[in-house]
């Protein structure tokens, strides 16, 4: 999503919140669900804090904005670590070096709160601290002029990137960009300065070929933080059953998202059918190589008028991570398996290419 469109989804979440809230009902989440979540190191691998655009920028900008409530609001997600990538118009270098400045702010002054994640190790910390984890990301690779900047936003405390959003770029192609005709020298180049530093490479809106020329091109496990499976939702954004096969092969994860035309193309869509794409994504690919992205903050993208919903009922809420656990429960997945889902296997993924 790029700035100007985050705005706006913000504003309608902002406008429609309190009437879905609401009209939804109350589900029972049961004990085994909540000690799931409890047990495990949860992590939404397209995670965002707030959809509200001028309250994220007020945080950032005024930490001292952001308080107790706002905090225990994250914490009651039962979600221990976010990743709230975004991406941007224009000349992007520099503004990726303020957006990840504003992110430092807000987490250096609120240590009882928040750690940036810059390993895996992180990830164990923020749940044993009871802190919300912030992983530094961005949906696009604009930012990225030569592979020296590879490093300088390393040491801003990026460690995950997409090569591309959903257009052409100077690494590769996006999954709407009129031809895809794959990974660029550049790209390839850049693919294996993340490799060496140690920055996840995200392929989530990244057309078939650059997707796979990308996977094939890392040394290291290749991410698709945020999609669903295309043979499920005939849509863009959605990977191929060649795509997850090639990323699992590589150690890679694919994190599921609630985002309602991904998860089916038409409507009627339920959670029912979001836990469709978890079961075809393990018999495909192995339980090991699924995870969660929900592309979704915690308040519900719904709108009441102008374009059509954005997500799925019993998504779109505070606790939408209990609601999956459930579905997952009644889909007859054990606790191990659950718990690899929550993040235990996105957990082992930056592992090994953060090493």
């Amino acid at each position: 999503m790029n700035r100007r469109k985050f705005l706006c989804h913000a504003a309608a979440a902002v406008c429609s919140a309190p009437l879905l809230r609401a009209a939804e009902a109350a589900i029972p989440i049961s004990s085994r669900a909540k000690d799931l979540v409890a047990q495990s190191s949860v992590i939404d691998m397209l995670g965002l804090l707030t959809l509200n655009w001028p309250r994220l920028e007020k945080w950032q900008t005024q930490p001292q904005t952001f308080g107790e409530a706002d905090f225990q609001k994250l914490r009651a997600s039962g979600i221990d670590v976010f990743h709230p990538a975004v991406a941007f118009d224009g000349e992007t270098w520099e503004i990726t070096r303020q957006w990840f400045g504003k992110w430092n702010q807000l987490i250096a002054d609120h240590p009882g709160y928040f750690i940036r994640v810059d390993s895996a190790k992180d990830v164990a910390v923020a749940k044993e601290q009871k802190k919300i984890g912030v992983i530094l990301g961005m949906q696009d690779a604009n930012h990225l002029r030569s592979v020296e900047d590879v490093d300088s936003f390393y040491a801003m405390g990026q460690r995950l990137t997409q090569l591309t959003y959903n257009s052409s770029n100077l690494l590769g192609a996006g999954c709407k960009a009129a031809k895809d005709s794959g990974l660029t020298g550049f790209g390839a180049d850049i693919v294996s300065r993340m490799n060496t530093i140690g920055m996840a490479v995200d392929v989530s809106h990244c057309g078939e070929r650059t997707t796979l020329d990308a996977i094939e091109a890392s040394k290291k496990p290749v991410l698709i933080t945020h999609s669903n499976c295309k043979a499920l939702a005939l849509v863009d954004r959605c990977k191929t059953d060649d795509a997850i096969k090639a990323a699992a092969r590589k150690g890679g994860v694919i994190g599921l998202t609630g985002v309602r035309h991904f998860v089916r193309a038409k409507d009627p869509v339920t959670i029912d059918d979001a836990l469709d794409h978890f079961d075809h994504a393990v018999k495909l690919v192995g339980i090991e190589h699924v995870g969660l992205g929900s592309d979704l903050d915690l308040d519900g993208r719904d709108r009441r008028i102008g374009p059509p919903a954005y997500d799925i009922a019993g998504l779109n809420k505070t606790d939408r991570v209990f609601e999956l656990t459930e579905g997952l429960i009644r889909r007859g997945y054990t606790d191990e398996h659950i718990g690899l889902i929550l993040g235990g296997n996105f957990q082992r993924a930056l592992g090994e290419i953060w090493n």
